[in-house]
């Protein structure tokens, strides 16, 4: 991983040298205010667009070559067809993180830490969690890779205070976590949080959580966030639905930078996404943070997201609706919007996508707000401003953003992923904490990998309720989720 930074930082340095002057070069690197801050988030944006390029070409060709219009796996979405082409993904779960793009790449998570098995869905003890719950696990100083062996339901009493270097894999199984607080990155680096529900989360706090082995302390009063950020770094928030939350669905403040947002199904919200503590704060001038392949789904109101300084790449993201904004922000923020969908709600007053919070236009117009091949419907409009792209960097890269024409190819698998192919019911071959290693497919497929009839499935879902009923309700919430 570290590889792979040096190689994009030095490729970065050999385009500049060739198309500005080494001083102006110097003064980029100076201006860096926060540890993990890409020196040219250009560059990280113009790579997430060559990667996409890269997937869907050989896609194309592959199809071509095959006489199809579709592949058993290639979908042109560079972070899916990173792992899920391999029928034996599940021998070696941790190549995800080396899947990563835009400026959460860089996140390890758990990788080369051990395998730790959620065998307990239950969260009774904030202060003193039991092995085998997700509290234990999250709050460990050693990486750990965290993977689910069946469906689990966890209600949180209090919010889950991850420690550094943590990857949440919900691949394989049905995992919901709703409750207190939820999800706290707080000063921490690399997490990936992957195929998990977060839902139904409310304010908590006002006692005693405990953050690592050794340290637990007060809490004051929540926000009721699905994933607090608050001055962390190297962060990928992959293919989780998100929805029904007390305040932001993802909220990213105080200094927090390296953050991508991909392939996620936003729904049911009001406050979707708050980036930047405030406009007065002015670390987050350093906020980096990638918005890809997510689907913006039914009952959003704004934020999508709102941002306060930073820059912030919002690229091949489908919009169905909103009933305020998309996308907002005050503090002048650089949003660079590429080959996204946006489609207007039919409230004539709601059209425009973009809103300058509690600004005036003499003082936004200068706000570099761009957008490049993005499609607007039902009279959507974007109202750019600022200088937009700069002529140096179409020279260094002459890569243009892809279509919007191709957004439903690329976010075809937002959200959980619900299509069950490829093993996804088995999750490791390897060894792992606690002695489990293979979990029951509980995403009604065969064990030769071949999907069963929908009819089978809900047959299926019936007779496990029946018997859930007759047997114990303890497992009545999680049937309902299912």
């Amino acid at each position: 991983m570290e590889l792979r930074r040096s190689c994009i930082v030095m490729l970065y340095t050999l385009l500049v040298v060739n198309i500005v002057e080494e001083t102006s070069a110097s003064t980029t690197f100076k201006n860096l205010t926060l540890h993990g801050q890409h020196p040219s988030p250009e560059f990280v944006a113009q790579d997430l667009q060559r990667r996409v390029n890269v997937s869907i070409t050989r896609r194309e060709m592959l199809s071509y070559a095959n006489m199809d219009s579709t592949t058993n796996c290639l979908t042109g979405n560079p972070i899916d067809d990173c792992w899920r082409c391999d029928p034996n993904w599940h021998l070696n779960r941790q190549r995800l993180a080396d899947c990563g793009i835009g400026f959460g790449q860089y996140a390890l998570g758990g990788k080369g830490g051990r395998y730790y098995v959620v065998t307990d869905s239950s969260d009774h003890d904030a202060v003193n969690p039991r092995p085998g719950t997700l509290r234990w696990a999250v709050i460990q100083t050693e990486p750990l890779w965290i993977v689910f062996p069946t469906n689990m339901h966890i209600q949180l009493s209090q919010e889950l205070i991850f420690n550094s270097f943590k990857t949440l894999d919900g691949r394989g199984a049905n995992v919901h976590i709703t409750g207190g607080g939820c999800i706290t990155l707080q000063y921490i680096t690399n997490v990936i949080i992957h195929n998990i529900h977060i839902h139904h989360c409310y304010q908590s706090g006002n006692t005693n959580v405990r953050s690592s082995p050794t340290h637990y302390g007060y809490r004051t009063k929540s926000d009721g966030d699905g994933i607090s950020i608050f001055g962390s770094r190297d962060l990928w928030i992959d293919h989780c639905s998100l929805s029904h939350c007390k305040d932001g669905l993802i909220d990213a403040v105080m200094g927090s930078t390296g953050i991508t947002i991909s392939n996620n199904f936003f729904s049911h919200h009001d406050e979707v996404m708050l980036l930047g503590h405030s406009d007065d704060y002015l670390p987050d001038s350093g906020m980096q943070v990638t918005i890809a392949f997510n689907h913006f789904g039914e009952k959003l109101v704004q934020r999508m997201p709102r941002c306060r300084r930073g820059y912030i790449h919002v690229v091949n993201n489908v919009y169905s609706r909103w009933e305020m904004y998309a996308i907002g922000g005050s503090g002048n923020p650089t949003i660079n919007s590429q080959g996204n969908r946006y489609t207007a709600p039919s409230n004539p007053n709601a059209k425009e996508v973009t809103k300058r919070v509690e600004t005036a236009q003499e003082h936004w117009r200068g706000w570099n707000w761009r957008s490049e091949g993005d499609i607007l419907v039902n009279g959507a409009f974007f109202v750019a401003s600022g200088q937009g792209l700069e002529l140096k960097y179409e020279k260094a890269y002459s890569v243009e953003p892809k279509s919007a024409g191709l957004i439903d190819q690329l976010t075809m698998n937002s959200g959980v992923l619900g299509s069950r192919s490829n093993k996804l019911g088995k999750w490791t071959d390897g060894d792992v904490e606690g002695g489990i290693e293979d979990g029951e497919d509980d995403y009604g497929e065969d064990s030769d990998g071949s999907s069963r009839p929908k009819s089978f499935t809900l047959i299926l879902s019936f007779f496990i309720a029946m018997l859930s009923f007759m047997f114990s309700c303890s497992f009545c919430d999680l049937i309902v989720l299912l």
